[in-house]
C-alpha cells in the first residue's frame, strides 16, 4: 500500500475488511465501484488494500493509512458482533478511546423505534438485545457520522491527529468508515464524496490514450517511457502486456493517463518518439 500523495490534492484509497474476501467465500464489490464512482467525478483510486478479520493486522493497515495523506475509504467490520473491530482498531490506530456519539445514538434509537412499529410491538430500549445495538455507535472521540440512507445506522470519519475534519478539508488524511453491504455503502462513500470533496470534483475528468504495439518489448521502450515521464510530469505513463488476449495476442497497451489536455501533448511525443522503432500498431484506445 502506498498511502502517500505527491500532488497537490489528496489521493484516494481504499481498505477493504473481511475474511470473507480474502478466503473466497464472497467476491469484493467495492473495489469496482469505487473506482467508477470516482471517475463520475473525474477523479481516480489511487491504491487498495485486503486485510482480514485479525484486530492486529487492521490496526497496522488504518495506521499506515492514518499516517499519509490521503482520502481513504474503508469497507466493512464496523457492526456489533464478536467478528467486527474496525471501531475499536481505528481507536487504536488513532490513539484516542471509543465513545458512544450522541447522533449515532439517536439515529440508532430512531432505527429501533420503527423496527418496532414495523413489527407491531412497543420499543424497549433497555431491553438487551437493544442496549446491543447502541454499540454500532461506538466510535473514536472526534468522528463524524456518515449518514446510512438504507437503515440509518451511520457510518464514521476520522481524521489523522493534527488533521481537520471538516467539508474544507484540502490537506491532512481522512478515513471514512462504512458497512460490508454494497446497498449500504456505496450510496455513504457517494455522501462523502458529494458533502466533503466537492472541491476535488474535475470537470474536466481523466483521460487515458493509448495505442496497441505488436512484436515490440516493454525493455526496448523503457527509455520512451522515462524521457515521456520526465518531460510531461503531470501525466502517468502506462505499459500494459498481454500474452494471450482473445483479440490482438501477443501485444503491448502503451500509453498515458492524466488531465486531457496534459494527455494530448504527451500521447501526441509519444507517438513521434515510437517513429525510429518501425513498429507494427493496432488501434488507439480512448478511455475518459
Amino acid at each position: 500500500m502506498n498511502s502517500v500523495s505527491t500532488s497537490a490534492a489528496p489521493g484516494f484509497g481504499l481498505i477493504v475488511i473481511g475474511d470473507e474476501i480474502l478466503s473466497g467465500r464472497r467476491a469484493d464489490k467495492h473495489l469496482a465501484k469505487v473506482i467508477e464512482l470516482l471517475a463520475a467525478r473525474g477523479l481516480s483510486l489511487d491504491w487498495a488494500d485486503y486485510v482480514g478479520d485479525a484486530p492486529a493486522r487492521i490496526t497496522a493497515t488504518l495506521r499506515r493509512a492514518f499516517s499519509g495523506g490521503d482520502v481513504v475509504f474503508s469497507t466493512g467490520g464496523i457492526g456489533a458482533t464478536p467478528d467486527d473491530h474496525t471501531r475499536q482498531c481505528a481507536a487504536a490506530a488513532l490513539g484516542v478511546p471509543l465513545a458512544l456519539h450522541p447522533e449515532a445514538k439517536a439515529l440508532i434509537e430512531e432505527r429501533m423505534r420503527d423496527t418496532a412499529a414495523e413489527q407491531g410491538v412497543p420499543f424497549e430500549p433497555d431491553r438487551p438485545d437493544n442496549a446491543h445495538r447502541l454499540n454500532m455507535g461506538m466510535f473514536p472521540v472526534g468522528a463524524q457520522i456518515i449518514p446510512n440512507p438504507y437503515n440509518k445506522i451511520p457510518g464514521f470519519s476520522c481524521a489523522a491527529v493534527g488533521a481537520l475534519l471538516t467539508d474544507d478539508t484540502r490537506r491532512g488524511a481522512a478515513l471514512h468508515f462504512v458497512p460490508g453491504f454494497p446497498v449500504m455503502a456505496w450510496p455513504m462513500i457517494e455522501w462523502v464524496l458529494d458533502h466533503r470533496y466537492a472541491h476535488l470534483r474535475r470537470a474536466a475528468a481523466w483521460l487515458e490514450k493509448s495505442v496497441i504495439l505488436f512484436g515490440a518489448m516493454e525493455a526496448t521502450l523503457t527509455p520512451v517511457m522515462q524521457r515521456l515521464e520526465a518531460v510531461h510530469p503531470g501525466v502517468k505513463v502506462f505499459s500494459l502486456p498481454s500474452v494471450d488476449h482473445p483479440e490482438y495476442g501477443r501485444h503491448i497497451d502503451l500509453g498515458v493517463k492524466g488531465e486531457p489536455q496534459a494527455v494530448e501533448r504527451a500521447y501526441a511525443d509519444l507517438r513521434r518518439w515510437l517513429e525510429p522503432f518501425n513498429l507494427r500498431y493496432g488501434p488507439e484506445i480512448v478511455r475518459h
